[in-house]
């Protein structure tokens, strides 16, 4: 445990891009990895906020994240998630490395979301819709580039000055984008919801048979992205119906509105091993909101090779 290395946010940049964060989240699913083993999610109050502890396993591999959610933080200047991860060799459990968390989560979940796009959209998809202009939006717009030839990327939001900083980043990494409104969707070929919103962010009837919408602004079952009219309508996918029903608001309230039922859900992995493929005569929906597994595959790719 003496001088166990800390790998921080910049070197995990350097270790891993997008694209190899894609392809360590999908390695795991095409080499037999079920999600529906991953241990839940747990929560638990904590000072002046929570906790979140995320463990799971993964071949030679064990890793637990541990993320704090401070609700007063901004107004200290300080971020209001913050997270480490511990990861453990499978044999002995010893700690091998402290990884930093929040970059881990930023490129996960934006791989991940790239994994399902990348069986879910048109091979010739090119026009891409944005909700938000956080980090995860921007991320987004990233995986999404690295899967598909974009001629057109709008974002939308609700504050001008923040998507005009997201486009900003976006043109320093060398993607052009402009703002977007709510109407854009209706030409879509991809759309990704990225927001904090705990009502819909459109009209479903707007999404295009054949299209791919990605939600994952949440893992909160009162909150939701997407209405039930889509949901109804679409081939839904989940990371694994468990955690779907356990924390997702998209799908959980979609089935008491009904018609969506929980057979109708189908796993990111039977989808990722070509059990399942995209629908032409219906949208696509791919709902995430994040497991412990996502992190895991990601931080082997910072692992030790001693």
């Amino acid at each position: 445990m003496n001088g166990l290395p800390f790998v921080d946010a910049d070197e995990v940049r350097r270790r891993i891009d997008p694209d190899r964060a894609r392809t360590l989240i999908e390695g795991a699913l095409k080499a037999g990895f079920d999600p529906a083993d991953d241990p839940a999610r747990s929560h638990a109050d904590a000072g002046s906020g929570h906790l979140l502890l995320m463990p799971s396993t993964l071949g030679d591999w064990v890793g637990v994240k541990v993320a704090s959610v401070a609700p007063d933080n901004p107004a200290l200047g300080l971020p209001r998630i913050q997270a480490v991860y511990v990861l453990m060799d499978a044999k002995t459990l010893t700690p091998r490395v402290f990884v930093d968390g929040v970059s881990l989560t930023s490129l996960r979940t934006p791989a991940t979301s790239a994994v399902a796009a990348d069986h879910l959209a048109d091979p010739d998809a090119s026009h891409l819709v944005v909700f938000g202009n956080g980090p995860q939006a921007v991320e987004h717009v990233a995986a999404m580039a690295g899967i598909r030839a974009l001629s057109s990327v709008r974002m939308v939001g609700r504050t001008p000055h923040k998507v005009a900083a997201a486009l900003a980043e976006l043109a320093e990494r060398g993607i052009t984008a402009e703002a977007g409104t709510v109407a854009d969707v209706a030409d879509a070929d991809i759309v990704v919801c990225a927001t904090s919103s705990a009502e819909p962010l459109f009209d479903g009837s707007l999404v295009r048979d054949g299209a791919c919408v990605i939600a994952m602004g949440s893992h909160e079952v009162d909150r939701r992205e997407l209405d039930a009219a889509l949901m109804s309508r679409a081939q839904v996918v989940v990371e694994e119906r468990g955690s779907a029903l356990r924390e997702c608001g998209d799908v959980v309230l979609a089935i008491e509105e009904g018609p969506l039922t929980v057979d109708d859900l189908i796993g990111l992995a039977p989808l990722v091993r070509g059990e399942v493929t995209r629908r032409t005569d219906r949208p696509n929906v791919f709902k995430g909101s994040g497991m412990s597994w996502q992190d895991l595959a990601v931080a082997v790719g910072v692992a030790p090779t001693d």
